[in-house]
């Protein structure tokens, strides 16, 4: 992401220019923009002027505009990778009256003025973040089945499907059904091939892991291999020792999570943030089965975690920052800082990563402790976070 200028301090207002390069900077956007954020950017408007066609219908024009909403609703739309920020209208414009409501669509390439009341440290590490090229997708992944195929970019922010290759095989039946099938898996290698050659940057990954059950993956990469000499793909040959081949169950997306935790691909990419997370995650559910004092999720325990200085890893969602009510978030910004204060590990995970997802379905917040407190398990998850936070608040001044 292009950022002009600098973010401004953590507690202070002000405003940041940015522009969107690729699908890990839509996410960034959508995880900066909040509601009651102000957004300017251009855009187009439907203009219905006075004078009417022979059939006496109105006829329209499409005006290029830039204008500012006071932010209501941001919605993602990771297919179109578009971003749709609706408010209402704080630009004076003929066009567009001051108090209606516009939706301004912010895509890779467009420039838009991000403004905020505060920008707390979340916001500005994230901004860092961004404006880092080395943060960019690092992991490509190959998810393969017999007859289907997922070719994703794993970033620090989103795990994007470039690809999706689908074929009906035939069944193996007689000399006659293996040669049918046969040939038709060669189709099949041969567009998953042309899907890698297309979507994978090598300048820019770590390495390929080609993931799959069965001998699916070690039969792709094989073809590959073949093919890449026959044709003389200059890149796949050159780069073939990274090529990495991994088990998992299935060829569909939610299995990258199996890959990422096997220790043939984690050695790869173990200074990647999707291997940071992917390791911190199995690291608290292996202490939750295993010294279950030392490892609590959902706020409310959390909080009280916090209130002995027990923490020492925080798993959190970035989910959790675009809570509507401003309150929450700033509650959950402020014990991450908290944490961190106190010499904690903090790491915010993408809910559009797999361990995301997963961490969301455990509260959307996990913590592994220093120590073991078993008092604290007897708290209602469900109570009060807010009563919960204080309280921590208070133990740590």
């Amino acid at each position: 992401m292009k950022v002009k200028g600098k973010a401004p301090p953590a507690g202070e207002p002000g405003s940041l220019s940015l522009c969107m390069e690729c699908a890990e900077d839509l996410w960034h956007a959508y995880n900066l923009i909040a509601a009651g954020d102000r957004v300017r950017a251009s855009t187009v408007r439907k203009v219905v002027r006075a004078a009417r066609d022979e059939g006496g219908k109105s006829q329209t024009d499409r005006v290029k505009l830039k204008l500012q909403v006071a932010v209501e609703e941001v919605d993602y739309d990771g297919v179109a990778e578009t971003l749709r920020v609706r408010g209402k209208n704080l630009t004076e414009c003929e066009h567009v009256r001051l108090g209606s409501y516009h939706t301004l669509e912010l895509d890779a390439r467009r420039e838009f003025q991000l403004c905020k009341e505060e920008w707390d440290s979340v916001c500005v590490e994230r901004v860092k973040n961004a404006a880092d090229p080395t943060r960019s997708a690092d992991l490509a992944a190959v998810m393969v089945s017999e007859g289907l195929a997922n070719v994703c970019l794993v970033g620090g922010a989103v795990t994007t499907v470039r690809a999706k290759v689908e074929t009906n095989l035939p069944r193996k039946k007689g000399a006659a059904g293996a040669f049918g099938y046969d040939k038709a898996l060669d189709k099949f290698h041969a567009k998953v091939l042309e899907a890698i050659v297309r979507h994978v940057d090598w300048e820019m990954i770590k390495c390929l892991v080609v993931a799959g059950p069965g001998f699916a993956a070690e039969q792709l990469v094989e073809y590959v291999h073949a093919e890449a000499v026959r044709q003389n793909l200059r890149p796949l040959i050159e780069n073939k020792g990274r090529v990495v081949v991994a088990h998992a169950s299935s060829g569909f997306v939610h299995s990258l999570k199996e890959v990422l935790v096997d220790p043939s691909v984690a050695a790869r990419i173990q200074d990647t943030q999707a291997a940071r997370e992917t390791q911190a995650l199995a690291e608290f559910h292996k202490m939750l089965g295993e010294d279950p004092d030392r490892a609590f999720y959902g706020p409310v325990h959390v909080a009280a975690a916090h209130e002995h200085q027990a923490v020492r890893t925080l798993l959190v969602s970035d989910s959790l920052f675009r809570a509507k009510d401003v309150q929450e978030r700033k509650r959950y910004v402020a014990l991450v800082d908290a944490v961190r204060d106190a010499g904690g590990e903090v790491l915010i995970f993408s809910s559009a990563h797999v361990s995301g997802q997963q961490l969301t379905q455990l509260s959307g917040i996990a913590a592994i402790l220093r120590f073991p407190l078993p008092d604290i398990d007897e708290l209602d998850m469900d109570g009060d976070f807010v009563e919960a936070f204080q309280r921590a608040q208070l133990a740590n001044r």
